[in-house]
């Protein structure tokens, strides 16, 4: 295991020395040339071993976002200024619908794990989340996993009134200057990170745009534990809090803090992916996907705002399916 990168990441000059065959990476180039994959980004030991694509251009991060509130809230948490166990209605938290006395003693901690049992209307939602979507008052707090938007969007809320920054300018501080992002921004006509506001809910969605480059950072720094070279960027434990397995999510592996994580080899269709493993995954085939047992974070890229261009998860097992399939030295 070796350190994180400096001011650019190093580079293998050959992927025999990160343990990868260079043959068998043909058999990745093969899948990713066969599908939508605009960028693969692999990262072993600390260092690029093997890419397909622009590592700095900019993709929309989509759901990849919840990842990103969630390495900001145990900071928050540490200092006590947000509270796992206060309620919505300590906290003020109502909506456009209005929420019931039920829904308004779920708590910040059943947000942050998706299990709020709030099922008001929602915006950022793809056609995949309102399908799987509860039926309104239907599950007490605490009781039952749903992935929802609502909680995720209340979350960005709650952030917000209690620190005075936005998800995006909390992020800059504490996350992308610490650990050296190079082409995130929040300046200039068209700044990476911004809200959208819905008609149906109060609570705003909080968008960011990113390289793969510096999401393979936000990867490493989840792989180290929190910890940036000498520094702790991240509150000790935090890390591995976040994903811890919180509830099962069937084919999709299990959920923790806004992060998805492998259930005994589940996560993707067609492959096992190795224990530990864990993603914050965004709708149409974005993942930082991170695999402490083979000290590597895979960045997977698509041009989602390309009308029809996407990976489904089966595309996506395919691939990783190979790329494990690459790796000839475990260690």
């Amino acid at each position: 295991m070796t350190a994180n990168p400096g001011r650019e990441w190093g580079q293998f000059d050959d992927p025999a020395e990160a343990g990868l065959n260079a043959d068998a990476l043909e058999r990745v180039r093969a899948v990713a040339s066969s599908q939508a994959t605009d960028m693969l980004l692999v990262i072993r030991h600390g260092r690029i071993a093997f890419s397909i694509g622009d590592p700095t251009r900019k993709f929309l991060c989509h759901s990849i976002r919840k990842s990103f509130l969630a390495s900001l809230l145990g900071a928050e948490v540490e200092s006590g200024r947000i509270d796992l166990a206060a309620t919505l209605a300590s906290l003020g938290i109502d909506d456009r619908e209005g929420l019931s006395e039920r829904e308004r003693q779920a708590a910040v901690y059943h947000l942050l794990t998706a299990r709020s049992g709030i099922y008001h209307p929602a915006g950022y939602e793809t056609p995949w989340m309102r399908s799987i979507k509860e039926q309104r008052h239907s599950h007490a707090p605490g009781t039952f996993w749903c992935y929802n938007n609502w909680d995720f969007n209340a979350l960005g809320t709650i952030f917000e009134a209690a620190t005075g920054e936005t998800v995006h300018e909390a992020f800059a501080r504490r996350i992308v200057l610490p650990i050296g992002m190079q082409d995130f921004a929040l300046d200039g006509e068209t700044p990476d990170g911004w809200h959208e506001s819905f008609a149906e809910s109060e609570h705003r969605a909080y968008p960011f745009r990113m390289s793969s480059r510096d999401l393979a950072r936000f990867g490493q720094l989840f792989l180290r534990q929190g910890q940036w070279n000498s520094g702790q960027v991240l509150p000790v434990g935090w890390s591995q809090e976040c994903v811890m397995p919180y509830s099962h999510a069937g084919t999709h592996g299990a959920y923790g803090y806004m992060w998805w994580l492998e259930r005994d080899g589940v996560f993707l269709p067609g492959v096992m992916t190795p224990k530990g493993s864990f993603a914050a995954m965004g709708a149409g085939g974005h993942y930082c996907l991170v695999i402490p047992a083979l000290d590597m974070v895979v960045v997977h890229r698509v041009d989602t705002e390309t009308p029809g261009r996407a990976v489904d998860a089966f595309g996506m097992g395919r691939l990783l399916r190979q790329l494990l399939a690459a790796v000839a030295d475990p260690s």
